[in-house]
Order: structure tokens, then C-alpha cells, then sequence
């Protein structure tokens, strides 16, 4: 059977030139998200990818001259890619490597299908589906609920989480994935390894997907009745990660920008399909087309799981009434 690969990796792509776009929105007073887009132009028509690195300075000298310009496969330029370096100096995060990779194999993707006149789903044989999406906030959910109360949450725990806390959260019915960040470090988000706070977690939420856990020693054992629903997202760059997991896991949070290239995220998806792993999108704070991007393949293939790719009002400030409501409309039209 041909791989989802397979069916991309010859699509041709016609490259004139590009440029770079940068966006930037203040979220607070010690935090502005940057990120930089990828505007591929060929044949009359454009396509656009994001590089989401978090750290605002490697976005400054970003390239805007490499060359690309040629008729090339997905799988071709892809291999220019590899020959190419797209970062004069090591970035603050390891990740971001990856980031800047998928920006530009994403604008590729999306103008090869606008150049064919063709749909992401199309070309994978699959159709869009509507989405089903949660709400990723470290804020009270009282206000979103207030707003709609059929919204579903993925939340980050937090060291101060108590007993009264987990219990009203719980109460609600509607916290379907929590984030445990065990695999970030030196970030605002970092949560320590903590087998007490873990147990009271899988206890309170005995029915909710936990992402990121630490599992060596005593947390490993604090969660050891929950493993048919942990999940994974920070550790996965690529299929050969899954397998260096401490689990075989149930469920994985597939974000396309950490795997950098169409073919890994790809391979990860087959993979998935035929081992039965459920799967759900997840975001990057995306403030140009990564956003609609990553809409479009939680449509394609996890449409109903609980995808952390709320519209992007849900990351400009407090809720607000006319917030866009859960499952989005199946996407229309060319391109990615």
C-alpha cells in the first residue's frame, strides 16, 4: 500500500522567488510572540509557511536570499533543503531547527497544490471533515464557559494545583486533555516531575488524556494505571522518537512543525494509522498560515479528537463574546 509520503513526494513545485514576513503580536509586557513567514511565489501564485520559533531574537536574521528559484518534486526540493543552512548561528532552542524547516517545506506544499489546482485532502486521498477543537489557556475557564459551556479545555497543571482546584475542574465534564511539561526546560511553562501532584492528577481526572508526564521512578509508579491514556508532544520530532518513549503510547500530539519535514510528519501519521495510536493537533501560537494549516490536517486525519487548534482569537486576550464555537467548518478550497 503507496505511504501518505507517496503521494506528495512527486508533486511538482514551480519556485520564481520569495520573501520573508514578519509577525509579531504582545501578549504582555514581558512576552511578544514572533514568527516568520515563508512566501514562496511560481507560476502566477504564492504559498506560505511559519516558522514558529519561540525565542523573538533567531527570528532576526532570517535567510531571504537562499536559492531556491526552479521546477522542482516536493521530494527534490526537499533535498535542496538538506543542502541548504538556515541559521548562521545555532538558535537559543534546539527545536527552532526544526520550526524554520517546516516553513519551508510547508510554503512548498501549499504552492505546489495551489499550482496544481488541488487540495491537501485531495492529494492524500482523503476528504476535510469538520474539527472538533479545545481551548489551551492557563487562565480561570470560568470566563470561556460563561461564553460557551460546551467548550472543551486542554490545560497546563500548575505546581499550585490543590485538591478543591482539580475537583472543580473536574466538575465541569469538559477538561479533556492535561499538560504535564515534564519535557520543557528553561521556559516560562517548565513544570517539575512531581509523583505526589501526578497521582492526585490521574485520580481527579480519571478519564482525561496526560500529555508530557515524566515516568521514571516514583512518577513512572504514580501513573502506572493510567497508561492507555498518556500522550506525547515535546519528545516527538519523528516516528523513531515514539519508539524511545519509556511506553508504547495510546495517544500522540501531532504538531507539524516539530517534525520539520513533510515526509517525517507524514511517516508519523501512517504509522500511527496502522498501530492504532489516536491522535489529536496541536499548536504552536501561529499568528500567519500555520494556524489554518494545522486546521487542515486535524480535518484530514484526527478530526475528532480533542485538537489544541482553536482559531487564533482564542490567543489575542480574554475570551470575548463571538468567539468562533467547536467543530469548524470543514475547509474549503486549494492549497495548505
Amino acid at each position: 500500500m503507496p505511504s501518505l509520503w507517496d503521494s506528495f513526494a512527486d508533486l511538482p513545485v514551480q519556485i520564481d522567488d520569495y520573501s520573508v514576513e514578519r509577525r509579531e503580536l504582545k501578549v504582555s509586557e514581558q512576552f511578544t510572540r514572533v514568527t516568520s513567514t515563508v512566501v514562496l511565489r511560481g507560476g502566477g501564485k504564492t504559498g506560505q509557511g511559519e516558522d514558529v520559533t519561540y525565542t523573538a531574537p533567531d527570528h532576526d536574521d532570517f535567510p531571504a536570499h537562499e536559492q531556491l528559484a526552479g521546477t522542482w518534486t516536493l521530494h527534490d526540493y526537499s533535498v535542496r533543503l538538506d543542502e541548504l543552512e538556515l541559521w548562521e548561528e545555532q538558535p537559543q532552542m534546539d527545536a527552532s531547527v526544526d520550526y524554520r524547516r517546516w516553513a519551508f517545506e510547508s510554503a512548498a506544499l501549499d504552492l505546489a497544490l495551489r499550482q496544481a489546482d488541488r487540495s491537501f485532502a485531495d492529494v492524500a486521498g482523503r476528504t476535510y471533515r469538520p474539527v472538533r477543537f479545545v481551548a489551551s489557556t492557563r487562565a480561570d475557564i470560568t470566563p470561556y464557559r460563561d461564553l460557551d459551556p460546551a467548550l472543551e479545555f486542554k490545560l497546563d497543571v500548575e505546581e499550585f494545583w490543590d485538591a478543591p482546584l482539580m475537583e472543580r475542574l473536574a466538575a465541569t465534564g469538559r477538561v479533556r486533555v492535561l499538560d504535564l511539561k515534564a519535557y520543557y526546560h528553561g521556559t516560562g511553562v517548565d513544570l517539575a516531575p512531581d509523583a505526589e501532584l501526578y497521582r492526585a492528577v490521574a485520580q481527579a481526572f480519571p478519564d482525561v488524556v496526560l500529555e508530557d508526564a515524566w515516568l521514571e521512578g516514583e512518577c513512572g509508579e504514580a501513573l502506572a494505571d493510567a497508561h492507555d491514556r498518556l500522550s506525547f508532544d515535546a519528545p516527538i520530532h519523528s516516528w523513531r522518537d515514539v519508539g524511545k518513549l519509556p511506553v508504547s503510547p495510546r495517544w500522540l500530539n501531532i504538531k507539524p512543525s516539530r517534525f520539520g519535514t513533510l515526509l517525517k510528519l507524514l511517516e508519523c501519521i501512517d504509522e500511527c494509522e496502522s498501530g492504532g495510536i489516536a491522535m489529536y493537533g496541536g499548536g504552536q501560537f501561529e499568528l500567519g498560515p500555520g494556524r489554518l494549516q494545522i486546521q487542515k490536517l486535524a480535518s484530514v486525519f484526527y478530526a475528532d479528537g480533542p485538537n489544541d487548534v482553536a482559531p487564533s482569537e482564542y490567543n489575542e486576550g480574554p475570551p470575548k463574546s463571538g468567539l468562533p464555537r467547536s467543530p469548524l467548518p470543514a475547509p474549503q478550497g486549494s492549497g495548505f
